[in-house]
Parts: structure tokens; sequence; C-alpha cells
């Protein structure tokens, strides 16, 4: 199967490389995206927004030969870039993969991270919580560090509107929730309890989840049941 796989902020296609080899040993075909603005830390990021990755991800399946279903994998933001695609491209999104991340439709608002002129840097590790990073070695926060590249402003802080397509077959979409730094039980209560962010993990109708108990960026950490968490889901797509 064709594996289309986005990358959270501050990240891009390399972030992938360890996860996509063990997608192409199961004999699948991955695809791993560098979004726009996102080429160089010296890269001009001005006007670039959350649609135009949106737009990135919808080109990345309408490229894919011969129209074949892809499985789209989102890491953090990535995966409202996934789900938004999705929602554009229901004939051709066979499944979408979360990891440590959520669906979501969101509205525009200011950014949670340091903002530098156009750019949203990769903070200083002591920002994130605990349990974000708890699982990432000295070598493995150099190796993020030196790959990070900073995201474009507008593609943090923009919303987006979409919705479910006709029947709202949106939600009827194979979902897997890879959980990391929080577990599926944690999440299910708080989409109980109607917490906001909530509201589009609770209209799925067709999910599946699994729990890695990581910290925020598995893809580093946790390759091997990253690389099964997927496999599992193209079984499901």
């Amino acid at each position: 199967m064709d594996i289309i796989l986005i990358p959270g902020l501050w990240l891009t296609a390399p972030s992938w490389d360890s996860v996509a080899g063990g997608l192409e040993k199961a004999g699948h075909v991955p695809h791993a995206l560098t979004l726009p603005g996102m080429h160089s830390p010296d890269g001009r990021r001005h006007g670039v927004t959350r649609q135009d990755h949106v737009d990135a991800v919808v080109a990345a399946v309408d490229a894919v030969d011969g129209g074949r279903p892809v499985l789209l994998v989102g890491h953090s933001m990535g995966g409202v870039l996934a789900w938004a695609a999705a929602a554009e491209r229901l004939d051709r999104v066979s499944g979408v993969v979360f990891v440590a991340s959520e669906p979501a439709v969101p509205e525009q608002s200011a950014s949670m991270f340091p903002v530098v002129g156009d750019d949203v840097p990769l903070p200083p590790w002591g920002f994130f919580d605990d349990e974000m990073v708890a699982d990432l070695d000295d070598d493995l926060r150099s190796r993020i560090r030196d790959e990070a590249v900073p995201s474009p402003v507008r593609a943090v802080t923009d919303g987006l509107s979409f919705d479910g397509g006709e029947g709202d077959r949106l939600h009827d979409l194979p979902v897997t929730m890879v959980t990391a730094e929080y577990d599926a039980a944690q999440l299910q209560q708080w989409v109980a309890a109607g917490e906001s962010g909530t509201e589009e993990i609770a209209r799925l109708r067709a999910v599946t989840w699994v729990d890695l108990h990581s910290g925020h960026w598995p893809q580093y950490s946790r390759v091997d049941d990253t690389v099964d968490a997927v496999l599992g889901a193209v079984l499901r797509a």
C-alpha cells in the first residue's frame, strides 16, 4: 500500500526515515513529506498557511500512480493535515493513522509556542512536559534539534474549515489512534467528558486504539512499535 507520512511541527521527511525503512521491508511504499516552507532553516516562510500544508498532502495523494488508495499517517500537527486532506479525497484515502495526534477542525488561534517573525522555532526541551520528552535520550534530542526547521507561523495559527463529506463519510474512515505521552484510557475519558478539542474523536465510527506508552516523538524513540501500529492500520484500511 502507498502510505503518506506527514510530519508534525518542526519536522521534515527525514524524521520518518526509520519508520519508512520498516514499512518498505514489509512491502509497502512510503511517501514521507516535507511541507511548504520547511525545506531549509533559512527558507522564506512568510505567507505559508496551514491550508498550503493541507494542499501539499492532497497533492501527494493525487500523485500516487494509478489512483490507488492511500493510507495517511500524521504525527502531532500532521494529524490535523491528514484529517483535512482525507476530507478532500474521501474517494482515495482508505484510512488515517494519528501518531501522538488527534483529528480536529482547528479554529484560528494564537501560537502556544514562541514566535520569531514568521517562524515558530522548536523551543528548548524544557518547554515541554516531562511526559513528552521522557524517552528521548541525549542523542535523540540532538538528532531532532539538528533536523528541526522552524514552522511557518500561519501553519501553526490558521484555522481550517471542512465537513464530513456526503453522508458524513469522513467519520466512517478506519482510524488508528496511536496514543503516546498519554494512554487511550485517558483520552477516552476526555472524549466522554466532552472536553474541548475531542469533538472529532467522538464522531469516529471505526476507530482502533494503540497505546505506545512513549513520549511525543515515537517515530524516533519507538521505531519498531510505530511501524507495527502503521502495519496494523494497513490491514484495517
